[in-house]
């Protein structure tokens, strides 16, 4: 049996030794349950109450004493689909009513709302940001500015990220500086040709952000977001202005 597994059912190590032992004893009282998981008396009568609460062991009396009984291991199934809606109850909350609440809390705009990353993990969350934020947004679209020597690091501890965008139904605008860069489905690319070496930088707007994405020293990526609708908003008249011109 996996024990990771049962973990996700909110089964603890014992509790699961316990469930194994008595799927292999049948009907038992405490003193051979204990003896066979290898765990005091007092700890199995313990986790026996939890694991009666949680519905997968049941107990008959008999005369003084009671015998304890794994349930079928169907039950684990039953388990999982009560965790499962029990969880996509919380995510609906989560959406609906308790991260919007959360959200009236910030003020508009203030220190709070900068953000810094660093390192490719760094960069993987800002990249997921950019997903998660437009895909809940009714104009599932946002704009960005890369420059041709950041193209091969960006994506490289995200490289689905082209596949989930496009998954997702996110349309892109791309202004390229410098050469290079590659279409993709559900993008649109324009280029400023330049002369003479380009410093590494990608800025992304998604309203209400920005996210600004550069290269330090040795190619060790920082970026900084700044959740801001006025700059974001800046941002945008200074992007789609430029798009019209080229």
């Amino acid at each position: 049996m996996n024990d990771e597994l049962f973990k996700l059912l909110g089964l603890e190590k014992r509790e699961i030794d316990i469930y194994r032992a008595l799927l292999s004893l049948g009907p038992s009282a405490i003193r051979t349950i204990a003896e066979k998981a290898g765990i005091n008396r007092g700890t199995t009568y313990d986790c026996l109450k939890v694991m009666q609460e949680k519905g997968i062991v049941t107990y008959l009396p008999k005369g003084k004493r009671r015998l304890f009984s794994a349930r079928e291991p169907d039950v684990l199934l039953q388990l999982a689909e009560e965790r499962q809606e029990s969880l996509n109850t919380a995510i609906d909350q989560l959406k609906t009513r308790i991260i919007p609440d959360m959200h009236h809390l910030m003020p508009d705009f203030n220190t709070a709302n900068v953000s810094y990353y660093e390192g490719d993990s760094g960069i993987e969350q800002v990249l997921r940001d950019i997903l998660n934020t437009v895909s809940r947004q009714e104009s599932k679209s946002y704009s960005i500015f890369s420059s041709k020597p950041i193209r091969k690091h960006l994506y490289r501890p995200f490289p689905n990220f082209t596949a989930q965008r496009i998954q997702k139904g996110i349309d892109v605008k791309v202004i390229a500086i410098g050469d290079g860069g590659e279409d993709a489905e559900l993008s649109e690319r324009k280029w400023i040709k330049t002369e003479g070496p380009v410093d590494a930088a990608y800025i992304a707007v998604y309203p209400p952000k920005c996210a600004i994405i550069s290269l330090a020293s040795a190619n060790y990526p920082t970026a900084v977001v700044i959740d801001s609708k006025e700059v974001a908003a800046a941002q945008k008249i200074i992007f789609d202005t430029l798009w019209g011109l080229l």
